[in-house]
């Protein structure tokens, strides 16, 4: 990365995250549990880290506000077309798996 610019990193970051997001909404067969069992994140610690960057830059987002930005829809519109229970492997995965707090806020 010889020759990058600050602002031309931030501005592919951005566009990164914009793709990621898009990639995201695309695919509402992946559940949350399954990014989090996989990847150790998922759309709401997506959300979260999104809310927290706001804040630093002293701009206030509500939890509502971020989810909307990554689900492209009101949360529990989301949750009603797309989130199916977890299966008791999902869900023993998961306490296997999970990060300390600590680690990432979720």
């Amino acid at each position: 990365m010889n020759n990058i610019t600050d602002e031309q990193r931030t501005a592919l970051e951005a566009a990164a995250f914009r793709r990621l997001v898009e990639h995201l909404r695309e695919r509402s067969d992946v559940q949350n549990i399954d990014l989090m069992n996989l990847a150790g994140f998922c759309r709401n610690c997506l959300s979260n880290w999104y809310r927290e960057a706001a804040k630093g830059s002293g701009i206030a987002l509500s939890k509502e506000e971020s989810r909307e930005i990554v689900y492209g829809e009101p949360y529990a519109d989301w949750q009603a077309k797309h989130q199916r229970e977890a299966s008791d492997a999902q869900k023993a995965a998961f306490e296997a798996n999970k990060p300390s707090p600590n680690k990432l806020s979720h």
